[in-house]
């Protein structure tokens, strides 16, 4: 509190000091050249602290009032902003904390503004993408559907073909909004989970089976690391995770090399938890893109072909499932030797 008022008055004890000790040396000077005022000398203390304290008192009073009614202002012009930490803090007129309240309020603006900025630019990125997506499917529906009423329906071969095209379109479409509307209810935690006991392994193999043939059209190996003779259970919802290993395992056949391998491993992590590796020996990943390969419609191949199909979102959903489980997921990848992601999972009791 000491320290407080000190800082506070600060100003006014050094001008009101500085007005007694001129007014002393005036009136020293004075009592010097003028001998009949020497008898009055006894007057010059209780003088001093007349004029000290009168001193003090005006310049402390007008400074108050002067400076508050400015920072004052400040103050209102910052309440605009009701986030603002600043209007939470009463109203001081100590120059070194306003200076430290508008600097960290000016910081807090910054990285408001930066933030803001982030998601403006990722919003629009965003809705580049979903239009690329969405645009790519609907053309290939509506030029099929119009070469047909143009006539080509006439001849049936090339209506059934069309037809059948046009399916596919539709399909991936629906597939898209599928995986827009999971993605939306795992970010708003509208996603509820079905934990229960499972054998990861057993679900890994299951896995396998689903994909063997996709893998088969690129002559990629579907393999565990080792042969787990006993089940490994640990606790989840079962159709989440099974989800998470289907997108992991399809990403290393797009990416994997011809003939490559995919590799599936099971290790103790810690004394309650395991963690599941896919291992492919594929193209790799470039560094800069490894921060950023969870997010929703990132492609690290940017060309307009999207020669490799799907979504856009499959990794954003892994992620979201694993963190939905509150476990974590990783990435390591280095360009030409491979990729491997991995994520931890809780052990049954």
């Amino acid at each position: 509190m000491a320290a407080t008022l000190k800082k506070s008055y600060r100003f006014a004890f050094r001008s009101a000091l500085f007005i007694t000790l001129g007014l002393l040396l005036l009136l020293g000077i004075l009592f010097f050249f003028v001998p009949a005022l020497k008898p009055y000398w006894i007057w010059l203390l209780p003088l001093a602290v007349l004029v000290f304290a009168t001193s003090f008192l005006v310049i402390q009073v007008r400074a108050e009032k002067f400076i508050y009614g400015r920072i004052k202002q400040i103050y209102d012009d910052v309440s605009l902003l009701e986030s603002s930490t600043l209007t939470s803090a009463p109203v001081t007129t100590d120059m070194k904390t306003l200076t430290a309240e508008i600097e960290k309020f000016a910081k807090d603006k910054k990285v408001e503004i930066d933030t803001l900025r982030i998601r403006e630019e990722y919003r629009k990125e965003f809705l580049g993408n979903v239009s690329h997506e969405l645009k790519t499917p609907l053309f290939t529906v509506q030029g099929y559907i119009h070469t047909l009423l143009d006539g080509a329906m006439e001849d049936k071969k090339v209506r059934k073909k069309y037809l059948q095209r046009a399916a596919k379109g539709v399909d991936r479409l629906i597939y898209i909004i599928k995986d827009l509307d999971l993605i939306t209810k795992l970010e708003i935690g509208d996603l509820h989970l079905e934990v229960s006991d499972f054998d990861i392994i057993e679900l890994i193999s299951n896995v396998f089976d689903l994909l063997e043939m996709k893998a088969a059209k690129k002559g990629i190996a579907l393999v565990f690391d080792m042969d787990y003779p006993k089940p490994i259970y640990v606790r989840g919802d079962k159709e989440k995770i099974q989800q998470v290993l289907t997108n992991l395992v399809v990403n290393s056949i797009k990416y994997g090399s011809q003939d490559g391998t995919t590799e599936v491993s099971v290790e103790n992590l810690i004394k309650n938890k395991v963690i599941v590796r896919v291992t492919d020996n594929g193209e790799g990943i470039a560094e800069e893109h490894l921060t950023r390969l969870f997010e929703r419609f990132y492609r690290v191949d940017k060309s307009g072909s999207r020669k490799e199909g799907g979504s856009g979102l499959g990794l954003a959903i892994v992620k979201h499932i694993i963190e939905a489980h509150n476990e974590k997921i990783y990435v390591e990848s280095v360009i030409d030797v491979g990729s491997e992601f991995s994520f931890t999972l809780e052990k049954s009791k």
